[in-house]
């Protein structure tokens, strides 16, 4: 028997929570809030004790109560830029991020953790939480003055299919140079140095390849001339950057399966909207091998369009000649906050404690252009 290990990780309209008994786990629940309910609420911070009762209840079901739990660790929103690794919740951790201005229910992570371990009198843990920024200064550096690169990629499971490929090849994340692609609904690619994501493209901000539901680079120009046509507002172009775009916005779908399904009846469109996403994935992982000057140790496929043979064999023809590719499909999320909490029990991975001070403030040499 393991430690056992409570994680949870709180979406907008449903909270994610498994329990794990060392790295297997017991049961996974996908405790649901319904519109009706969260109506009655404001704010996400205004929501906690909602939460807090509903995933009571849900453990309560699955004969689970607190007093069982050894660790508690989880997605924690709006801890601002920090680096990776595993934080301590602690009240300086939760005032920040119900302070933070943030109106989303990921902030509710680290209040809901803290309650829960308090009560049981065990440690909570923040892991590779999902604002992480550990970019190198060259790699935020853009030609458009004042707009600098920041990180926001799929942390969690980035670094946690990073620590499975170091295993499988016999050597450790700390020690080793890896280029991890997560493509799902979003789509980050991300280089690993020794332990550090040391360049990224940005899922949020709209850029990196392209996405089944995001727009990815895209012309300046061209985006400006739509944005000043007159014919669209922000809300729309921000959506076909962040929702709308990618697969979804070009073949109406962002379901591969889909598209797939589309491509063997002989949907040329299809195809090659598909091919060009898993080409400019490979171009990714190309470049950031340059970024590694060619010593990688490991390419790593995840997300859901991994489980797709035709997405990882695109993929993998054209940089398997970088590196060893290894495919770890689907999301791991869930098990990596087990896996950290555990290496915080023994003492195998440092818990920091938490500042709020963030990992980058922006370039301060003399003729730096501050951020816009």
């Amino acid at each position: 028997m393991g430690y056992k290990i409570l994680t949870l990780s709180p979406g907008s309209t449903s909270t994610k929570v498994a329990v794990f008994d060392g790295a297997e786990a017991l049961f996974r629940l996908n405790v649901t809030h319904p519109a009706e309910e969260l109506a009655r609420f404001d704010q996400a911070a205004d929501q906690f004790d909602y939460r807090k009762q509903t995933i009571l209840d849900a453990l309560a079901e699955q004969g689970i109560m607190l007093s069982d739990i050894d660790a508690f660790s989880g997605y924690c929103g709006s801890m601002g830029p920090t680096v990776g690794g595993i934080f301590a919740i602690d009240d300086t951790v939760c005032d920040h991020v119900m302070n933070a201005g943030v109106n989303h229910p990921a902030i509710l992570g680290a209040p809901l953790l803290h309650a829960f371990a308090q009560e049981a009198g065990k440690p909570a843990y923040a892991v590779n939480q999902p604002d992480t920024d550990e970019l190198e200064d060259v790699a935020r550096i853009t030609g458009y003055p004042g707009v600098y690169r920041k990180s926001h990629v799929h942390c969690l499971n980035q670094k946690e299919c990073a620590i499975r490929c170091a295993t499988e090849l016999g050597t450790t994340y700390e020690d080793g140079a890896f280029i991890v692609a997560h493509v799902g609904g979003g789509l980050s690619v991300a280089c690993h140095d020794h332990g550090r994501m040391v360049d990224a493209n940005d899922v949020l901000e709209g850029s990196g390849p392209f996405a089944p539901n995001r727009s990815g680079d895209a012309p300046l120009k061209s985006v400006v001339k739509l944005a000043f046509s007159g014919e669209h507002d922000k809300k729309e172009i921000d959506g076909v950057i962040g929702k709308t775009g990618g697969l979804v916005g070009l073949c109406g779908t962002d379901d591969a399966r889909i598209i797939c399904e589309r491509i063997e009846q002989g949907d040329e469109w299809a195809r090659v909207v598909y091919d060009a996403m898993a080409y400019q994935v490979a171009k990714a992982i190309g470049g950031f091998a340059a970024v590694l000057k060619g010593k990688v140790d490991g390419i790593v496929l995840t997300g859901g369009v991994s489980h797709d043979p035709r997405f990882v064999n695109y993929v993998t023809e054209r940089t398997g000649w970088i590196a060893s590719i290894k495919v770890y499909a689907g999301d791991f999320e869930m098990d990596a906050l087990a896996a950290g909490a555990i290496r915080a029990l023994d003492n195998l991975e440092e818990v920091m404690t938490y500042t709020g001070e963030p990992s980058w403030k922006g370039f301060t040499m003399p003729g730096a252009i501050p951020e816009v």
